[in-house]
């Protein structure tokens, strides 16, 4: 079959293509190739501008020539290195072909052996993968998530002065508003997302087993060590691992993973928390023309997107915490396990991105049921004999608790007037009991 969105094996690139095709650019096969070829020929004109004795004499007037290669870079340029890596059965090697032929073109063959000068496959990978994952989460995660945020924001404004029945451990508990409620998930987001950035992107650049040996036994004279740091930290603007074995150790990268993870891991909570104010009616959802909600019950408008985005996010975790796991445990010097793994990271990414859409349309269908809000509250007078009790406790009422407790336990239904009369027995002053009385569901709500 013929590759499309019906043939698809992952429904990353079938169903829901639309949403996730802009991490192509950063996590495909074609990418991962031009982002190596990036690495190549910046590290090439590296040497040049260091400068090698061999490359002194380089023209300065094709630096722009030689990073035209990546620029322009094409699917066929990538489908040219394919077909190179199917004699060398080496990837890495395949681009260092590809780009001797691109010197080649130039008129560059003098300079072409200086094309992956006493670099390992790795130094090429671990610079190419963090440099484009950091490019993917800058341009593309982080403005999908800060959406979320923004829109969560306005939500806490819009619905500030809401008051709303609070539920703990599923039974009605202390009122509270619904606009501080979203600001607990804008405050908890904005937290992880601090900690998110706060982690650098890691790269590993020394050579076969990280030490430079092949560039300080040609070139002794040279701080190979200051080079790379200036390479990876300057140039490409990542943060050199200082010591590393063939490959970068991971750390920060699963510390990444971990940050994605507890970010989805709040989503998640967010999610089910609209989908159970939907059950309770706390809001109703926009219908769109021609839209089902069941196959058999034609008045159901079910919280789809919410629940979309709740299987979404558990997938990304699941291979977030495998990548976490996995990437920063390597056998010696290295050994191949990371590769075929590091090779995933787009996929969590794409699902985590395919949630945050789910959960931001599932946001935007909501309709405030003020009317149900509010009926809840007037069904739960109860939930103020906490603030009853205080009052109590503060003037040396005797055992104010266990009266309380005695009254929202022994009534069939606490309301307004049971509130009352309990209030009008109470031995304290008129004062003290006009106090109680100005208390309802509605407006004991804290600060």
């Amino acid at each position: 079959m013929e590759l499309n969105s019906l043939s698809a094996i992952s429904p990353i690139d079938g169903r829901y293509r639309n949403t996730t095709s802009a991490l192509a650019a950063y996590f495909s096969e074609y990418a991962l190739i031009k982002y190596r070829v990036f690495i190549e020929v910046e590290y090439f004109i590296a040497l040049c501008d260091h400068p090698l004795p061999q490359l002194r004499d380089f023209d300065k007037n094709a630096t722009e020539k030689l990073r035209d290669i990546y620029k322009n870079f094409s699917e066929a340029d990538a489908a040219d290195i394919k077909n190179i890596e199917k004699t060398t059965n080496h990837d890495v090697k395949a681009v260092e072909y590809f780009l001797k032929k691109q010197f080649d073109s130039l008129g560059l063959q003098d300079y072409k052996e200086f094309i992956h000068f006493g670099l390992t496959s790795q130094d090429i990978n671990n610079t190419a993968i963090p440099y484009s994952f950091k490019l993917a989460v800058n341009e593309v995660y982080l403005p999908e998530i800060n959406g979320l945020v923004d829109l969560l924001k306005n939500f806490a404004r819009e619905w500030d002065a809401v008051p709303m029945l609070a539920h703990t451990h599923g039974q009605p508990a202390s009122p509270t508003r619904l606009g501080k409620e979203i600001s607990v998930f804008v405050e908890r987001l904005e937290n992880q997302l601090a900690l998110l950035k706060a982690v650098p992107y890691s790269a590993k650049f020394g050579g076969a087993t990280g030490n430079f040996n092949a560039h300080h036994v040609a070139y002794p004279e040279i701080e190979w060590k200051a080079f790379g740091n200036h390479f990876i930290n300057d140039i490409l603007g990542l943060h050199r691992s200082q010591f590393t074995t063939q490959i970068e150790h991971y750390d920060n990268f699963a510390a990444q993973c971990d940050a994605l993870k507890r970010i989805n891991n709040i989503l998640i909570d967010l999610d089910r928390d609209m989908w159970t104010y939907i059950s309770m009616n706390f809001f109703k959802q926009k219908i769109k023309a021609g839209e089902i909600g069941s196959s058999a019950m034609p008045h159901k408008v079910n919280p789809i997107d919410f629940e979309n985005s709740e299987g979404n996010l558990g997938i990304a975790n699941a291979l977030f915490e495998h990548l976490a796991a996995k990437l920063p445990i390597s056998r010696l010097q290295r050994d191949l396990t990371d590769s075929t793994v590091l090779r995933n990271i787009g996929v969590p990414v794409a699902h985590t991105l395919i949630a945050i859409r789910s959960t931001v349309k599932g946001l935007n269908k909501l309709l405030l049921n003020e009317a149900a809000i509010n009926a809840s509250l007037e069904a739960n007078w109860a939930v103020v004999a906490e603030a009853i009790q205080t009052i109590l406790r503060r003037e040396a009422y005797p055992n104010p608790y266990e009266a309380l407790k005695d009254l929202t336990r022994t009534n069939m239904q606490v309301n307004a007037q049971t509130i009352a009369g309990f209030v009008d027995a109470l031995d304290v002053s008129d004062a003290v009991k006009n106090e109680i009385k100005a208390i309802t569901p509605q407006n004991y709500t804290g600060i």
